[in-house]
């Protein structure tokens, strides 16, 4: 059995001050939500009956459904446009990139409440720079019909494409650059041409990465709340307040049910979602494999 060195308590320092944060933010508040879940008001114990009558609610099922809808337009767009755009700006490295990356990396300076009354603007086609988009893609003449409820899927994830693809563009190019230029310079001398190269080199190399990238976005994405309800607002209702999982979590604590149990064991299917996908996406992708 290896017994544990210095160099394996390296990264110790780095690791202690996040602790209490995880503690505070993170641990306690999931045990908390645990215990409400089994519970009733009165704390006394009722098994899975909070998971069973939450499930039987009519808005459960379709709240799931938009945010699996959501999510999977929203890492398809990450996947594809962020690892993209970061192979080719490593492929054209130069002032020009640097540029790029900065101007990517703008949305993502803006707050998400922000971003959406941007983007309320942009969705109008009565003012909206992109109204022939609105028209031509989305078919839509005014604003009701921007939002309505077969294209917020997709508003959303463009939404949180915008103002999140920025700084993983950054964090791509990051892992880009981590590759030696000698591996690079080895394939180009076999004849390799700049698309094999990115596709056949530099792409399994930063497989872990994107895995990364995938389960904190899937994560995040799973948890949509600011923009359905900004737009719910905006709308003056056209937008069902439990549009997202969360959403219904949130009416369930604080709507006229005040029922924080309902509410707490939505809050668990979330999380036992989220873990799910990132249990998946680690067997997948080895992303904690370290090479021999």
């Amino acid at each position: 059995m290896r017994k544990r060195g210095p160099r394996d308590l390296r990264g110790l320092p780095f690791v202690l001050p996040y602790l209490p944060f995880l503690i505070v933010f993170g641990i306690a508040p999931t045990i908390y939500a645990l215990d409400l879940a089994v519970t009733n008001f009165d704390g006394g114990w009722v098994g899975f009956d909070n998971f069973r009558r939450t499930y039987q609610d009519y808005r459960f099922g379709e709240a799931f459904k938009h945010i699996l809808v959501y999510t999977t337009i929203w890492l398809g767009l990450l996947v594809v446009f962020v690892v993209g755009l970061a192979l080719l700006l490593h492929g054209r490295a130069s002032r020009t990139s640097a540029s790029f990356r900065f101007l990517f990396y703008m949305p993502g300076a803006l707050a998400g409440a922000a971003a959406v009354l941007v983007w309320l603007f942009m969705l109008d086609p009565s003012v909206s720079p992109g109204s022939f988009l609105l028209h031509h893609v989305l078919g839509a003449n005014i604003f009701a019909q921007s939002i309505a409820p077969g294209n917020l899927p997709f508003v959303f994830a463009m939404i949180a494409f915008w103002t999140g693809a920025g700084a993983w563009i950054v964090v791509m190019y990051g892992a880009l650059n981590t590759i030696p230029d000698d591996l690079e310079e080895a394939a180009r001398i076999d004849g390799a041409g700049p698309i094999a190269i990115a596709l056949r080199l530099k792409l399994p190399l930063i497989r872990k990465w994107i895995a990364y990238m995938l389960i904190l976005s899937f994560a995040l994405g799973t948890q949509l709340f600011v923009e359905p309800e900004l737009v719910q607002h905006a709308s003056f209702g056209l937008v069902s307040p439990t549009w997202s999982a969360n959403q219904l979590a949130y009416q369930y604590a604080f709507g006229i049910q005040a029922d924080f149990n309902g509410a707490a064991a939505i809050s668990v299917d979330l999380l036992v979602i989220g873990l799910i996908g990132a249990v998946l996406i680690v067997t997948r992708t080895g992303l904690f494999r370290t090479e021999d």
